[in-house]
């Protein structure tokens, strides 16, 4: 029996809408992850990129628990020293980059390789709950925590 290996004239490619207010932002960022990479497609393959497109709406209303409002940092630098800057989630959220918080969560999940930049692109995300992708019909995921 031979192997079977996808073609790119095999991979079909749909939409899904998550709604981040749902869900915490973890929950939110692996599932988005698992769509982007095509993990729960039967031709997966890690060589080839046949994930799907997401988008994410409702970002602005994003669950955050526990402490990661003041713990959680993210870092800049600019190549000089002395040039560090920390900005934590809190004031991430509070200058309205919650589409930055969200894409930088999905893109810490995904593997680094050459796909990596063509997956982000397929990736959208909204601070509100409209967006313009209605014509490529896109499925609407549940993410909801069960308790």
């Amino acid at each position: 029996m031979k192997t079977f290996s996808p073609k790119p004239k095999d991979i079909t490619r749909f939409w899904y809408v998550i709604d981040a207010s749902e869900a915490s932002l973890g929950r939110v960022a692996t599932k988005a992850a698992r769509l982007l990479l095509g993990k729960d497609k039967p031709i997966f393959a890690h060589h080839i990129d046949c994930g799907d497109s997401v988008i994410i709406i409702n970002a602005e209303k994003m669950v955050i628990t526990g402490n990661k409002n003041l713990d959680k940092n993210y870092y800049r630098h600019s190549g000089y020293p002395g040039s560090l800057k920390t900005t934590n989630l809190a004031d991430m959220m509070e200058d309205g980059k919650s589409v930055e918080v969200v894409r930088k969560a999905i893109r810490g999940m995904l593997p680094v390789n050459k796909l990596r930049p063509q997956r982000l692109a397929r990736l959208k995300v909204y601070l509100g709950s409209e967006h313009q992708h209605d014509a490529q019909k896109p499925v609407v995921i549940s993410v909801k925590e069960t308790k």
